[in-house]
């Protein structure tokens, strides 16, 4: 039987707005465009069935060739919707709860899998269930009626359509604030306001940092640092950060008051492979400049607080998320075999849930009242780091795998030749910390390797 995954959000609306839309499956394609269509053989209740056919040429045939016709298993309005939809030798179970929250409603999507066809019937189905979730969730609030206040505030977001831009922007519009993205090509499949820029220099883009109210920035521009260490590669992952902060800062200075919020992306690997030392807000840089501390630090160079307000350098570490690249990749290896220790395995490896993540993006923007941050560099990281053995063996527990012998370096150095990466990613590391949130109380909800796996993967 294949494990569970969950998808959680919330939504500044009232169960029964946000029923409006869910509890008609027929509306189901309007908020998941990766689902082509639903027909419902009679009125939504438990035990009326339907047809979903799932987008794509290829998909939609076969499933409407073959797929048989999913039954509701329950339905209580305003809390919670289930179907089962049989699967060859195996049964797709899929649920969307309500559950009432201050000043809204939390929805959480579950997917579940059963029978001896689990394994093959998840790979086959998620991608049309699970992918995007949370800018599903926000296409759903928006249907159910989420509008922005007249004093909202308007986040500009550059690299917007990068996988962690998406996921702040979905998340913001859930909330009910104005999002508007940066991006080099619109993609008219979003559900946000798109701008186009070249992330090089000043043009008509400028003028979303001068609308009228109250305005933040949140700068994620850059190229994706998972790429061979070539020199020409570590140049553009520094001309990308660089140059697209210079322009921003540059628009910035065209107001005539700073923007209310800024909050300028950065890394944990600024302090390279850090060996023992303890990295905090306040831990000095390495002298020379290793690979990565010659990509972060001029990126946070670029960057001037004047053209703020209320400013954040916030150096994240790897965002734990089901769909990121880091995550996706370890699972697979784990599932393949491949989850022993990465020799020597006592590096450090520092992360975050990005439910967590979310959460001190919107802090740092003022969106918390329960939490008060002050200017400057902030540490995204859980205040539990573990090694590399114990993330691997974390790992394994959570995905029900055996033992597996260790990596050595060569092999890994060999592998990350083959998907075109950089081992330095998996050989080195860092115990990175934040005092800040400590001092603030922030409050971590998945504060534990364990209880972020659990949350994130299947078992």
């Amino acid at each position: 039987m294949a494990g569970t995954t969950k998808y959680t959000q919330f939504i500044g609306l009232a169960p029964e707005s946000v029923w409006g839309v869910l509890g008609d499956l027929e509306r189901w394609p309007q908020w998941n465009p990766l689902v082509e269509s639903v027909r419902m053989h009679s009125a939504t209740a438990v035990g009326a069935t339907g047809e979903y056919l799932p987008n794509g040429k290829v998909s939609a045939l076969l499933h409407g060739r073959f797929g048989k016709p999913f039954t509701v298993t329950t339905f209580e309005p305003n809390r919670e919707l289930a179907i089962e939809q049989p699967e060859p030798a195996g049964t797709m179970h899929l649920r969307w709860r309500l559950t009432p929250r201050d000043g809204g409603t939390e929805i959480t999507q579950e997917l579940r899998f059963t029978g001896p066809s689990a394994a093959a019937s998840r790979a086959a189905v998620r991608p049309f269930i699970e992918t995007d979730a949370r800018v599903n969730f926000s296409r759903l609030a928006r249907l159910a009626g989420i509008a922005p206040a007249d004093d909202a505030l308007n986040v500009v977001i550059a690299g917007g359509s990068g996988a962690l831009g998406l996921q702040i922007a979905a998340d913001l519009t859930c909330r009910g604030r104005r999002v508007t993205l940066l991006t080099r090509r619109r993609n008219p499949n979003l559900p946000f306001r798109q701008t186009e820029w070249d992330g090089r220099s000043v043009g008509a883009w400028s003028a979303e940092l001068r609308e009228p109210g109250r305005i933040a920035v949140v700068n994620l521009a850059g190229k994706l640092v998972d790429c061979r260490p070539t020199e020409r590669n570590i140049a553009e992952l520094r001309s990308s950060r660089v140059d697209s902060t210079t322009a921003l800062v540059a628009a910035a200075r065209l107001r005539d008051t700073p923007v209310d919020y800024w909050v300028q992306a950065s890394t944990t690997a600024i302090w390279s492979d850090a060996g023992e030392t303890r990295c905090t807000e306040t831990t000095p840089l390495p002298e020379g400049l290793p690979q990565m501390t010659g990509v972060a630090k001029p990126w946070e160079e670029a960057f001037d607080p004047a053209v703020a307000a209320h400013w954040t350098v916030l150096r994240t570490s790897i965002v734990l998320d089901p769909d990121a690249p880091a995550l996706k990749r370890l699972a697979q290896l784990t599932k393949a075999g491949l989850g022993g220790r990465v020799c020597p395995g006592d590096q450090w490896f520092s992360w975050i849930h990005i439910e967590d993540w979310l959460a001190i993006v919107r802090a740092t923007l003022g969106l918390d009242p329960t939490v008060t941050l002050p200017d400057g560099i902030l540490v995204a990281a859980t205040e539990f780091p573990v090694r590399n053995t114990e993330l691997m063996s974390t790992l394994r527990r959570t995905l029900h795998r055996p033992p597996a012998p260790p990596t050595p370096k060569a092999v890994l150095a060999v592998g990350a030749v083959v998907l075109r990466t950089d081992p330095a990613l998996g050989l080195t590391g860092r115990h990175a910390t934040s005092e800040v949130l400590h001092t603030a109380g922030f409050p971590f909800r998945y504060p534990t390797l364990d209880e972020a796996l659990t949350d994130l993967l299947p078992g």
